[in-house]
C-alpha cells in the first residue's frame, strides 16, 4: 500500500476524533444553538495549516512525510475548512483576486445551495 495513503488516513482518523471530542466539550460546556466547536476547528485548523505550510516553505524544518500527514490527513480529519483558505490565501497572494473572489463566493453561496439542495432531495423521496 502507498506510503503516503497510511500517512493521510493516521491523520485523518486522528483529526476526525478530536473534532468529535472538541464538539461534545462545547456542547456540553455551552448551552447554545452557535456551533462553538465547529467553530473552534475551523479556526484552529486554520491555525495549524499556516504553521505547518511555513515550516514547510522555510527549508526542511518539516519533512514531506509530517506536512502530508498534517495539513491533508489532520487538517483534512478535522476540518477542511482550512484548506480553503489556505487556498484563498495563496491565490490573494498570487494576485488572482478574480479567481479567489468567484472561489471564496461560490464556495459559500454554492455550497449552502448544494447543502439545502440535498435535503430538498431527501425530503421530497
Amino acid at each position: 500500500m502507498d506510503r503516503t495513503l497510511i500517512l493521510v488516513g493516521i491523520g485523518g482518523l486522528i483529526g476526525s476524533v478530536l473534532r468529535y471530542l472538541v464538539a461534545v466539550f462545547f456542547a456540553r460546556q455551552a448551552a447554545s444553538t452557535f456551533p462553538y466547536g465547529t467553530f473552534v476547528v475551523n479556526l484552529a485548523g486554520c491555525f495549524i495549516i499556516g504553521v505547518v505550510f511555513a515550516l514547510s516553505e522555510k527549508g526542511n524544518l518539516i519533512s514531506p512525510e509530517w506536512r502530508i500527514l498534517l495539513t491533508t490527513g489532520f487538517c483534512g480529519g478535522f476540518t477542511t475548512f482550512s484548506t480553503f483558505s489556505y487556498e484563498s490565501l495563496r491565490l490573494i497572494q498570487d494576485g488572482e483576486i478574480l479567481f479567489v473572489s468567484a472561489y471564496i463566493a461560490g464556495s459559500v453561496i454554492i455550497g449552502l445551495a448544494a447543502t439545502y439542495l440535498g435535503m430538498l432531495l431527501v425530503r421530497w423521496i
